[in-house]
C-alpha cells in the first residue's frame, strides 16, 4: 500500500462534517497515512466544539470562512445579511486563501479532503494545486440527477447546487453521503453510506424515559421552554452551544429539562438510551438516531434550504417526521405508535467504511 499525506479542510458551522472529519482522520490513520493538517473554516459565530481538539491529534488550523448570519434571536437565517456581510469580509477570506496555499507549499499533500468548506473551493478554483482533491458531504447529492427535491423553491434549488459545485471545484471526486443507495450511475457523484464515528456501533440501543432535543442554533431553546412549561412531566434533555449564556438569558428552572454543552460521547450515549430525538434537521445527527432505532422530529432552520431538503429526504427514508417549529408533541405522539428499526439502513451503514476508502484510495 501506498503511504499519502493528506490535509482534511472542515466547514466548521455544523457538528456533523465534523464528526464526519474526526472518522476520516481515524480511517486514514488506522491505514498508516500522515495526516498534516486539519483546516476549520469559521466564522466566529459558532465554537468549535472540545471534542473535536481532543480526538483530532495533528496541528487545527482555524481561518475565517463564509458562512450564514442569523437573526437577532439565532434562528432564521438572514440572506440579505448573510450576502453584504462576506462581501464586506472578501478581503479577511482572502487571507484565508493565502494561508492555506503556505500551508499546502508547507506539507506538500498527496490529497485534500473537504467536508464542505467553501475556502478550499475557491482555493483549487483560483489557486490550482497540484494535490488531488475529493470532497464529501450530504450535499453533494444534490448534484445526482436522480435526487428528488422538495416541490417548488426553484431559486433555492440552484442557489444550493451553484454553491455546492463551488466548494468542489476541480474536485477529482464528489462523495455524496447519502440516507440511502441510488443505484443509477451519476458521472458527477458517486453515493456512498453515511459516515457515522465509530463509537454510535458500540452502543446498544435502549429506552429510558426522556427525549434529547439537539439545536444548532440555540435561539430555539426558548420554543422548547415554552412547550416544557405546557409538559412539565415529560422529561428533556437538550443539547446547544454556549448553553451558561442560556441559561442566564432563560433562567427557566424545572427537574425536568436539562442544558447541556455539546460532547460528542454524552450526546451518542443519550441519544441510546432516548425516547426519540427532535433536531434542527441536520443529516448527522438523524442519521445517528436511524441508526440507533430513535423516532427522529426533523424541524429546519428558517431559510435554511437544505435542512429542508433534509427533513423531507429524512422523512422518506423512514427516520421520522417534519414540522415547522419545535412541537414535541408531534415526536412524543410519533413514538408512542411508530418505530424505525431499518434493517437495511443498518446494514447500508455498515459498509460505509469499506466503501468510502476504497473510493479515497482510488482517486
Amino acid at each position: 500500500m501506498e503511504v499519502k499525506k493528506y490535509i482534511l479542510a472542515v466547514q466548521g458551522e455544523g457538528r456533523g462534517h465534523m464528526t464526519q472529519a474526526i472518522s476520516m482522520y481515524d480511517m486514514l490513520i488506522e491505514q498508516g497515512h500522515t495526516v498534516c493538517a486539519v483546516i476549520v473554516g469559521t466564522s466566529g459565530r459558532r465554537e468549535i466544539p472540545k471534542f473535536f481538539f481532543e480526538k483530532i491529534k495533528t496541528k487545527i488550523v482555524q481561518l475565517p470562512s463564509p458562512n450564514f448570519i442569523t437573526d437577532k434571536k439565532n434562528k432564521s437565517i438572514n440572506i440579505t445579511k448573510t450576502v453584504l456581510q462576506n462581501f464586506k469580509e472578501l478581503r479577511i477570506y482572502k487571507a484565508s486563501l493565502k494561508r492555506i496555499d503556505a500551508l499546502m507549499k508547507e506539507h506538500e499533500p498527496d490529497v485534500v479532503i473537504n467536508f464542505f468548506d467553501l475556502l478550499i473551493g475557491l482555493y483549487y478554483k483560483y489557486y490550482k494545486p497540484k494535490a488531488k482533491l475529493i470532497c464529501i458531504a450530504h450535499q453533494y447529492i444534490y448534484l445526482h440527477s436522480d435526487f428528488e427535491f422538495p416541490a417548488g423553491r426553484m431559486m433555492d434549488r440552484w442557489a444550493i447546487k451553484f454553491f455546492t459545485r463551488v466548494t468542489a471545484s476541480r474536485a477529482t471526486k464528489k462523495l455524496a453521503l447519502s440516507f440511502y443507495n441510488i443505484h443509477t450511475l451519476n458521472d458527477e457523484v458517486i453515493i456512498v453510506p453515511p459516515l457515522l464515528r465509530k463509537e454510535i456501533f458500540e452502543l446498544t440501543s435502549k429506552q429510558s424515559d426522556y427525549f434529547l432535543v439537539y439545536l444548532v442554533n440555540n435561539g430555539y431553546y426558548e420554543d422548547i421552554i415554552e412547550w416544557h412549561k405546557l409538559n412539565p412531566e415529560i422529561e428533556i434533555h437538550c443539547f446547544t452551544d454556549q448553553p451558561d449564556a442560556l441559561r442566564l438569558k432563560n433562567p427557566y428552572i424545572s427537574e425536568k429539562l436539562f442544558l447541556h454543552a455539546l460532547n460528542d460521547t454524552l450526546f451518542l450515549e443519550m441519544m441510546s438510551k432516548a425516547k426519540g430525538l427532535a433536531s434542527t434537521a441536520g443529516f448527522e445527527s438523524v442519521c445517528e438516531a436511524m441508526y440507533l432505532g430513535k423516532p427522529v422530529l426533523m424541524v429546519p432552520v428558517e431559510g435554511h434550504y437544505e435542512q429542508f431538503c433534509n427533513s423531507r429526504d429524512g422523512y422518506k427514508a423512514g427516520a421520522g417526521i417534519f414540522a415547522e417549529r419545535f412541537d414535541l408533541s408531534k415526536l412524543v405522539s410519533f413514538c408512542a405508535t411508530s418505530t424505525t428499526e431499518n434493517k437495511f439502513y443498518k446494514d447500508w451503514v455498515s459498509n460505509a467504511k469499506n466503501k468510502i476508502y476504497r473510493e479515497i484510495s482510488t482517486a
